[in-house]
């Protein structure tokens, strides 16, 4: 085994604090993820990591040599990489993203095939959750981002801000009427939206004056992820607040009623974001730029989802 492959085992126990997960996400047996990082501390003369029965941690100079290792990885990617699009050859690696389950469905996955048919030997892994993935502890190098991003250590690539809109059902019309203020509301209820089943609901969620604000409303449905929270709407269960290209099409279709559009809900920004490191290899940048492109377009020109 090379030093460079050893340098990418110990990378990735170390992201992990786990030899199985590391073995887990790279194919290998556990042991000989095992002997490679042995081999690498007998190659440096230094102890890179403590093993215990519950956990692996880095030591002070296995903190040293990952920081350093990250960014030589990364070169190395980038070099084995740099000439590729030069020769108009396709470029060649995986490629792990994560986003939510619409845009997968309603901007990624209808585009995928221009870039497969562009990058053939590309391999992309796309996930698609509504939990916010840990992108370093799952080796995920990007993911697609709705709301504010406060993760330290993590970089964001800003695509545009996503219009909000409360909708409602016409079943949901004929039984409970159309709300027409925000004193309405009391009158009403919601479907709760929740990414921790138990967590305390943030209620009806508008701006005024310049300040986001929040009237609590009750809702007889709490779910937690967007697929449900569509279908309860739907369903004529209660309003929701959604970006508005994520419903354009069901209010096209006079699935879903906008209502208070004079209280629409704070924009929504949607990024990119990836771990912080000081270089991009030459695949994971090309994919980066396509995804920008691709949710531009799903926003639409402007950026703003109208």
């Amino acid at each position: 085994m090379s030093f460079l492959d050893q340098m990418n085992i110990f990378a990735r126990v170390a992201e992990l604090s786990s030899f199985t997960q590391a073995a887990d996400s790279l194919g290998l047996p556990k042991a000989s993820v095992s002997n490679a990082v042995q081999q690498l501390e007998n190659q440096l003369g230094v102890r890179l990591l403590h093993r215990t029965t519950r956990k692996v941690v880095l030591t002070n100079d296995g903190q040293s040599f990952y920081e350093r290792c990250k960014d030589a990885l990364a070169d190395m990617d980038e070099l084995q990489t740099m000439f590729q699009l030069q020769r108009a050859n396709p470029l060649k690696g995986r490629v792990r993203l994560d986003m939510s389950t619409v845009v997968a469905r309603q901007a990624v996955l209808p585009r995928l095939p221009e870039l497969v048919q562009q990058h053939p030997q590309l391999q992309l892994e796309i996930s698609s959750t509504e939990r916010r993935v840990d992108l370093v502890r799952e080796g995920f190098d990007c993911v697609v981002r709705a709301g504010p991003v406060t993760d330290p250590g993590l970089i964001t690539r800003p695509v545009g801000a996503m219009r909000m809109a409360n909708c409602v059902s016409p079943a949901y019309i004929a039984r409970w009427g159309v709300p027409q203020s925000l004193a309405d509301l009391a009158q009403h209820t919601q479907v709760i939206y929740t990414a921790t089943l138990g967590a305390k609901p943030t209620g009806f969620d508008y701006s005024e004056a310049g300040e986001d604000r929040s009237l609590p409303m009750p809702g007889p449905v709490t779910v937690n992820n967007a697929e449900a929270y569509q279908a309860a709407c739907l369903a004529g269960l209660g309003l929701i607040q959604v970006p508005f290209v994520g419903v354009r099409e069901l209010i096209e279709q006079g699935q879903l009623v906008e209502v208070l559009p004079d209280w629409p809900p704070p924009p929504m920004p949607l990024s990119l974001v990836y771990a912080n490191r000081r270089n991009l290899s030459t695949r994971v940048r090309v994919v980066m730029d396509w995804l920008h492109g691709v949710l531009l377009d799903y926003l639409d020109e402007s950026g703003t989802g109208r």
